[in-house]
C-alpha cells in the first residue's frame, strides 16, 4: 500500500471518528433535553386572558414537573405511560397556579390557581370568594388594562388573600355567571380551580369541574418569555414593537 492510499485512510477514518463524536453530541444534547422536558421543566404558552393580570397572552412560562410527584398525565403522553396515581405525591397548595389536563379530555392542558383543596366547600357570592363559609379577604388596588386590537379596556384589581396568606391580584368585569354559585364540595382526591379573570374564565365552576391528583402536570415558576398582539415568539423582526422586556423572568 502506498504512503498516499495510507494517508488518505487514515485521513477517513479521522473524519468517520469526527462525524459520530459530533452526532452523539446531539443525541446526548436531545436526551437530555427530552429528560429535562419530561421530568423537570416544561415550557408553556399562554393562549387566552383567563388569568390576567397575572399572565398575559403571549407569556412563555416554564411548569416544574417535580413539584407535584409524576403521573401518567405529567410525563410525555407520546410514552403511552398506563398507570394510575402518582409516583413522589407532591401535594399542590392552596394559591399555586398550575398546569393541568381538562377532566373531559386529558389532551387538553389547562391553567389555573389552586382554590379549593379536598374536602374544602367552595362558593362565590356576588363576586366574592368562600372557602369553608369564611369570605376571602378582598381589597381594590387600582386598574388594569386590557389589551384589545381596537382600543384597551379597563377593569379593576382586586388583590385576594388566602386562608394560608398566598395574595394575588384578580379582575372583576362586575358581571358574570361565576359571580354567584352554588356551594362546590371538593371530594377527596380533587382540587378546585379559579381563574384570576373572574368573569372570563372557564374553571371548576363550570364545565372543568373538580380536577383529580392525577390530573396535574406541574406547577407555574416562571415567565421566561413574553410577546403581545399574537406575535410569533421566533419572529425577531418584530420584537420591539412586540416584545414585553419587562415581564421576563417574572416569578409565579
Amino acid at each position: 500500500m502506498s504512503e498516499n492510499a495510507s494517508a488518505n485512510q487514515d485521513s477517513s477514518k479521522e473524519k468517520e471518528n469526527s462525524t459520530w463524536e459530533f452526532v452523539k453530541v446531539i443525541l446526548q444534547a436531545l436526551l437530555l433535553a427530552l429528560v429535562v422536558r419530561t421530568l423537570v421543566f416544561q415550557p408553556f404558552s399562554i393562549p387566552s386572558g383567563s388569568m390576567m393580570p397575572n399572565l398575559l397572552v403571549g407569556d412563555y412560562l416554564f411548569v416544574s414537573k417535580f413539584s407535584y410527584g409524576y403521573s401518567r398525565y405529567s410525563i410525555d403522553s407520546r410514552l403511552d405511560l398506563n398507570f394510575s396515581g402518582r409516583v413522589w405525591d407532591g401535594k399542590p397548595v392552596r394559591g399555586d397556579i398550575a398546569v393541568f389536563k381538562f377532566p373531559p379530555d386529558p389532551n387538553i392542558d389547562y391553567i389555573k390557581r389552586v382554590i379549593g383543596l379536598p374536602g374544602d366547600r367552595i362558593q362565590v357570592k356576588d363576586s366574592v370568594l368562600y372557602i369553608n363559609s369564611v369570605a376571602v379577604k378582598r381589597e381594590r388596588k387600582g386598574e388594569f388594562q386590557v389589551e384589545r386590537s381596537r382600543s384597551p379596556v379597563t377593569v379593576p384589581i382586586f388583590v385576594e388573600t388566602l386562608p394560608n396568606g398566598k395574595t394575588y391580584e384578580t379582575l372583576d368585569l362586575g358581571y358574570g355567571q361565576g359571580d354567584d354559585t352554588q356551594i362546590f364540595e371538593v371530594p377527596p382526591g380533587h382540587y378546585f380551580m379559579m381563574g384570576d379573570n373572574r368573569d372570563n374564565s372557564l374553571d371548576s365552576r363550570f364545565d372543568v369541574g373538580f380536577v383529580p391528583a392525577e390530573n396535574f402536570v406541574g406547577r407555574a415558576k416562571f415567565v421566561f418569555f413574553s410577546v403581545r398582539d399574537g406575535a410569533h415568539p421566533l419572529a425577531f423582526w418584530r420584537w420591539l414593537d412586540t416584545i414585553r422586556t419587562e415581564r421576563f423572568f417574572t416569578g409565579l
